[in-house]
């Protein structure tokens, strides 16, 4: 093997050994199922007048549901409905075949999973529409579901599109993007290195074939909120504003930072949903209260 092949092979195992920086840490399991957070998928809540669309909450590459444990409970004590899922597993992958790990499958086919699991949700809550938060890859996977797997149609079943550090434009994931040139995980080299990684991992590299069909009619569908948070110390959508989007007919879009909310916030991009920052960001995008502390003092995390 050459020099160059083999530094290739070194690469891609030491972006499996820092997979924590893009998906944090995989939270509490039971055997190879990852439990759902307190507050989530209590099948008999009934929505409120004051919030009648139940929140979803969707996780990012290489987690699971449970990365959801602090804001979950936050959101159902404000008031709302609040369900989560784990979606994407597919074991062909080195990375996926490891317990509690979800996200790796191609996002096309893990936003049909969103699309049925919406619709359930919509079932048991009896709500038109629900507000959706993603994580990372979460947020080009509800994207995929707006555009392409019923979100809209034939009228929009979501209100509000809440993005924590979506990989919305892509990722360089901290320089590692040429190990995965096409995206497209089709090409022979893409198809070996996403049996390392995964499937969903080649599709969010920025210019990949899946992001450029994405956003070919824009960012945005008409009748939907969104709000996309970033955060100025992200290492793996880069440049941070990426994650940002553009409001196309008929959408509005808020694009906040996470350090206008809480200056001295380090919380990284894989662990970004247990910052107290993010959680008042989300709750105002939600429209519901928000009684924690913002930024206490202090405030970082590794």
């Amino acid at each position: 093997m050459a020099v160059r092949g083999l530094c290739r092979w070194m690469c891609v195992l030491g972006a499996v050994a820092v997979a924590g920086v893009v998906a944090g840490p995989v939270h509490a399991e039971r055997g190879d199922e990852a439990l759902a957070p307190a507050g989530a998928n209590d099948w008999g809540c009934v929505p409120t007048a004051r919030h009648p669309e139940p929140v979803v909450l969707v996780h990012g590459t290489w987690g699971n549901q449970s990365v959801w444990a602090g804001l979950a409970p936050q959101l159902k004590a404000a008031g709302a409905c609040v369900f989560s899922l784990n979606y994407g597993q597919k074991r062909f992958s080195l990375r996926g075949s490891e317990p509690g790990v979800y996200g790796t499958a191609d996002i096309r086919s893990s936003a049909k999973e969103l699309a049925e699991f919406v619709d359930r949700v919509r079932t048991a809550t009896g709500a038109a529409r629900v507000d959706i938060v993603a994580h990372s890859q979460g947020g080009p996977l509800a994207r995929q579901y707006l555009r392409f797997e019923g979100g809209t149609q034939p009228a929009p079943r979501v209100r509000r599109l809440v993005t924590i550090a979506a990989t919305n434009h892509g990722t360089t994931a901290d320089g590692l993007g040429y190990l995965l040139p096409g995206g497209s995980a089709s090409g022979p080299s893409d198809v070996v290195i996403a049996k390392v990684l995964g499937t969903a991992a080649a599709q969010q590299l920025a210019g990949s074939e899946f992001l450029r069909l994405l956003n070919a009619a824009g960012d945005t569908e008409p009748g939907i909120e969104y709000t996309a948070i970033a955060t100025r110390v992200d290492r793996v959508v880069t440049p941070p504003d990426a994650t940002f989007l553009h409001a196309g007919p008929g959408a509005t879009v808020v694009n906040a930072w996470v350090q206008d909310a809480c200056p001295t916030d380090t919380f990284h991009h894989g662990i970004l949903p247990d910052s107290p920052a993010v959680a008042h960001l989300v709750h105002r995008a939600l429209d519901l209260p928000y009684t924690g502390v913002r930024c206490p003092a202090g405030d970082a995390a590794p």
